[in-house]
């Protein structure tokens, strides 16, 4: 269960969040709630928090503040979110260089709530997984993980075309995308979108929507919940045997040899 700690100064939207929500449902329990920065970096250092939800502007100590010093201190990570208005949405922009997972703006919306702490449980899911295959392997190399909180700092968010095509990359893996389909979007050549994206990332787009395709079949492999060529389907790939050549590539086994030796039981 994920453990909450959620930081507003606006009393009648703190309450909203602790008592309106259905924590339960996304299996979530809030273990704190604080007014200001102050009294929530004192709650981070007296409790075990996985998750906290924090507002920017508040007094005493504002949310960025918080963080900023909450990870200068010796306590457990965690993940967070970040609640701004429209007024204050360029300054959260700015927060993803303290390893922020999300912004989003007042009054909050359940549904987007659920699924920005679905995607954090997802991440954090595939952390563990990605651990207990190294150990697994004994070590080999299996290619560069994808992650977000990397990938979707101050930096590459300085170019918002870049950025906007990190997040399609994100919520979009599954789906057919491409670089040109995504400057088409966006309406800017797809020339440029390239050399952006790769100066902001070291990586080429398709390099990096195909390690994130990879990082989510691991996870749905060592779920055991579908079949291998469903998992295929599943992160994007069209043609199963592409999709096999790719997973060796990344992890130096093939899909199933992978599922064997993680323990799980393959669909037949």
């Amino acid at each position: 269960m994920l453990k909450i700690l959620i930081v507003e100064d606006e009393e009648i939207i703190r309450r909203g969040l602790v008592y309106t929500i259905d924590w339960l449902s996304m299996d979530c329990m809030v273990v704190g709630a604080a007014e200001n920065g102050k009294e929530g970096l004192a709650m981070l250092e007296q409790y075990e928090i996985d998750l906290v939800i924090a507002d920017i502007i508040m007094p005493h100590m504002n949310g960025i503040e918080m963080l900023e010093k909450a990870k200068s201190m010796e306590i457990k990570p965690f993940k967070s979110i970040i609640l701004t208005s429209y007024a204050n949405f360029d300054y959260a922009r700015k927060s993803v260089y303290l390893q922020v997972s999300d912004y989003l703006l007042k009054p909050v919306d359940e549904d987007e709530l659920k699924n920005t702490i679905k995607r954090i449980k997802e991440s954090m899911e595939e952390a563990k997984v990605y651990s207990n295959i190294i150990a697994l392997t004994k070590k080999r190399d299996i290619g560069k993980l994808v992650d977000w909180d990397v990938y979707l700092n101050g930096d590459t968010l300085k170019n918002s075309y870049v950025a906007q095509a990190l997040y399609k990359i994100r919520d979009h893996y599954h789906e057919k995308i491409s670089i040109d389909s995504i400057s088409d979007e966006l309406d800017v050549s797809a020339s440029y979108l390239s050399r952006k994206f790769k100066e902001a990332t070291s990586q080429t787009f398709l390099e990096l929507l195909t390690r994130y395709r990879i990082q989510k079949a691991i996870g749905l492999l060592k779920k055991g919940t579908h079949r291998v060529y469903e998992v295929s389907n599943l992160t994007g790939f069209s043609d199963y045997k592409h999709f096999c050549a790719v997973f060796k590539k990344y992890t130096k086994t093939s899909p199933t040899e992978f599922v064997k030796h993680s323990g799980c039981i393959i669909r037949k």
